[in-house]
């Protein structure tokens, strides 16, 4: 089956065109592509989308509906729209457009079932690469995902950091200042309290396998990668130590200064020592040495949801 998803983030807009015939086989893209839209562009202290966030995602929805066109045969197509249109009250200023946009309408995602989605994506053919159980962790523009689990979620919890809301709360200057990172890292904490509190398993879990923008900018910084080339971002393991290292050199950047970092996206330079708060604090807090860098995630894992919704064959 060739099937399209597209994940509608706080940050930025995603596109996958894959072929899959079986929910555990290997899947075929043909097609994936990122575009940073920032829907959720003030929406933590409005609770409103912002007429301009909306249009800049419409924009690219319409693109990716042209893309999904031009490859042909696309017999599924599934649309989620996450954070950012959940803790919007406007959310259907942006749903009526994008459904015209893309010929359906994207679904409004909980944060518990975003969390399934990343997991079935990160851990399909991970059993060879690292042992479980794994802790997969969507560090999101407004939120972010924990699940735990081998084979199934076992546990899971979506809480309200992300880097976009992050940094629009607390790290206003440029560079951040001490003062501003400290407050960063203890709200952070704070959330990673309820994730220890409500997912448990976090502590005995063996590998932390990382999702998103932020962990793959961290990585490609690591490997001075100024091109994207997903087979060294995809299961690189980025060391506590070198993540700890690429914090505190973005950290200690002014915007100016920092976009020069190899791969790193013009969209992304302002939030991402927001992002690597987040995942600095998780690796401090739960104790890991590393992260296993995720390429796979809920755009794989809403493919496969496609495939497994379909009647099987006789």
């Amino acid at each position: 089956m060739r099937a399209a998803a597209i994940d509608i983030g706080t940050n930025s807009a995603r596109l996958l065109v894959a072929e899959l015939d079986d929910p555990a086989g290997e899947l075929i893209t043909m097609d994936r592509r990122m575009t940073i839209t920032r829907l959720g562009q003030g929406v933590d202290d409005a609770r409103r989308l912002a007429p301009e966030a909306i249009e800049r995602t419409v924009a690219a929805l319409a693109t990716y509906r042209a893309v999904i066109d031009d490859i042909g045969d696309v017999t599924e197509i599934r649309a989620t729209a996450t954070s950012a249109a959940r803790d919007a009250s406007n959310r259907d200023d942006f749903f009526g457009p994008a459904t015209e946009a893309l010929g359906v309408t994207p679904e409004l995602l909980s944060g518990a079932e975003e969390a399934r989605l990343s997991f079935l994506g990160a851990t399909t053919g991970l059993a060879s690469v690292a042992p479980g159980p794994y802790l997969v962790v969507d560090i999101g523009g407004g939120s972010t995902e924990f699940v735990v689990g081998t084979t199934e979620p076992e546990g899971l919890l979506s809480v309200d950091i992300g880097c976009v809301r992050l940094t629009e709360a607390w790290l206003h200057s440029d560079p951040p200042t001490a003062e501003e990172l400290s407050q960063a890292v203890h709200v952070v904490r704070e959330h990673l309290a309820d994730v220890v509190r409500e997912v448990p398993g976090v502590r005995t879990a063996r590998t932390l396998v990382g999702l998103a923008g932020t962990v793959s900018s961290m990585a490609m910084i690591e490997q001075g990668l100024a091109e994207y080339d997903r087979d060294r971002v995809h299961h690189f393991r980025l060391s506590k130590g070198a993540a700890e290292d690429v914090f505190r050199t973005l950290a200690t950047e002014a915007i100016e200064d920092r976009r020069h970092n190899p791969g790193m996206e013009p969209g992304r330079v302002d939030v991402i020592v927001g992002g690597a708060v987040i995942l600095v604090s998780i690796l401090r807090t739960f104790g890991f040495n590393e992260v296993l860098t995720s390429e796979s995630d809920i755009l794989d894992g809403l493919v496969r949801s496609l495939v497994e919704s379909q009647p099987r064959r006789p």
